[in-house]
């Protein structure tokens, strides 16, 4: 069903994190843009459509104005709100917001290590724009920020804090189809395996908090008020975003997964793991039972590697990016 394509070249390979890859198609330009972590840097890349004529740009962690190069970058991820785009980093030392490009820095957030118990790691992660104007990012005490995005400079303000978790963030992930009344629009994962989803606006509300059952949650994804999450058993899980109810669920890899996408157009689930597999999968709703079902579409071997980043490159699912651990370049695969 896919077939691999050129590969891109990394200046840098990926770091073994949660959610490693992150994928922008700007509009009206025939350009993808991508980004991976490594250590205190993260390769922001673009390139042709076929893979070609590409440009790389290397980001520092920093702390205020200062570089630090013991400070290690957790995650990259484009933010994509109706008035702008930003890309935003997190690390050990806090927040830093971009312009989309990577060429200026709009905004840095410090995170306070005094909150934090002495043998305690501190950190950020978990990143998602939500609610038309918040950007919204995960920390290592089970705080979600929520950001208030102006339309444009760097008037950047925290509106919010959620309180809801109590272990450290894992992925953050907004509605990405029609969301059913009711049903939230964003959702929040936790290193326990709890799950919760939220109603975001002025204030955000917590509508369905689902337990951990002793596994951790490394990634999560909603669409169509369906919670697809993935987890440290290689287990995918879906659930109904209003309720918490499980509806489905299938033992999709032999080890931990690190990376789930929705196509957001079509239904098409992403997963990669540990494992070295990618799979693609269907999510569909069945309109005589209303029973939420998942289907395999295809799986990819990527030989010898630990996979820690995938992505789609089109909101119909029709091609997908690849990163692992170690690996000094960005696989690629389009439908045959």
């Amino acid at each position: 069903m896919y077939r691999k394509e050129k590969s891109i070249q990394l200046k840098s390979s990926s770091a073994a994190l949660y959610n490693n890859l992150s994928v922008l198609r700007p509009p009206g330009r025939q350009l993808l843009c991508f980004s991976a972590v490594h250590g205190p840097s993260v390769t922001v890349l673009s390139a042709a459509a076929d893979g070609l004529g590409f440009s790389h740009r290397q980001l520092q962690a920093k702390e205020g104005g200062m570089a630090v190069s013991t400070c290690v970058l957790t995650q990259a991820s484009w933010c994509v709100l109706p008035s702008r785009v930003l890309l935003v980093l997190t690390s050990q030392k806090g927040i830093q917001m971009y312009e989309s490009d990577g060429s200026i820095m709009v905004y840095w957030h410090a995170l306070d290590v005094t909150e934090h118990p002495p043998a305690q790691a501190v950190f950020a992660r978990g990143i998602a724009a939500a609610g038309g104007r918040f950007i919204c990012v995960g920390t290592s005490s089970g705080l979600v920020l929520v950001f208030d995005i102006p339309p444009k400079g760097t008037n950047i303000t925290v509106s919010e804090v959620l309180e809801q978790h109590r272990d450290a963030i894992t992925d953050i992930a907004a509605e990405l189809g029609r969301a059913p009344d009711g049903a939230g629009d964003l959702v929040t994962a936790d290193d326990a395996g709890t799950l919760c989803v939220w109603s975001a606006g002025e204030e955000f509300t917590l509508l369905s908090k689902i337990p951990a059952f002793g596994c951790a949650c490394s990634s999560v994804k909603l669409w169509n008020g369906v919670v697809a999450a993935g987890y440290g058993n290689g287990q995918i899980r879906l659930y109904e975003a209003a309720t918490g109810l499980l509806r489905a669920e299938v033992n999709a890899h032999a080890r931990w997964i690190y990376a789930l996408d929705l196509a957001p157009q079509t239904g098409k689930l992403l997963s990669g793991a540990e494992d070295s597999f990618v799979h693609v999968w269907k999510l569909s709703t069945n309109p005589d039972t209303d029973d939420v079902e998942i289907d395999h579409c295809h799986a990819e071997c990527v030989t010898d590697t630990q996979v820690c980043g995938a992505r789609f490159c089109d909101p119909e699912g029709n091609s997908f990016a690849v990163t692992g651990y170690d690996l000094s370049e960005i696989f690629r695969y389009a439908r045959a």
